[in-house]
């Protein structure tokens, strides 16, 4: 009963390790899920919703120039003061034309 006991702890390990990989390497490189629903009616089209999902760690995504959430007023403590700025940078290019 040990040998099985052992077996199934191996492939439990296995498995675990194997995931923790996946895991790795999805948050390493990135993962990206596109879909597009349409709906036509008589060749007229009602409605189109565009699905994009990027799965990845912080650093990858800044790697790709993602970083809307330093940005983003609700998810950032900073994103008052970047929006200050690009008012300010804003004013003075209206006052160079």
């Amino acid at each position: 009963m040990k040998g099985i006991a052992m077996a199934e702890q191996m492939v439990r390990s296995a498995s675990a390790t194997t995931l923790a990989d996946i895991l790795d390497r999805v948050l390493d490189k990135g993962v990206v899920i596109v879909g597009d629903v349409k709906v036509n009616l008589a060749q007229v089209e009602l409605l189109t919703i565009k699905i994009r999902l990027l799965i990845a760690s912080v650093d990858t995504a800044k790697k790709l120039g993602i970083d809307w959430w330093e940005r983003d007023r609700s998810l950032s403590s900073k994103a008052e003061e970047f929006e200050e700025r690009l008012g300010q940078l804003e004013a003075r290019v209206a006052g160079q034309g």
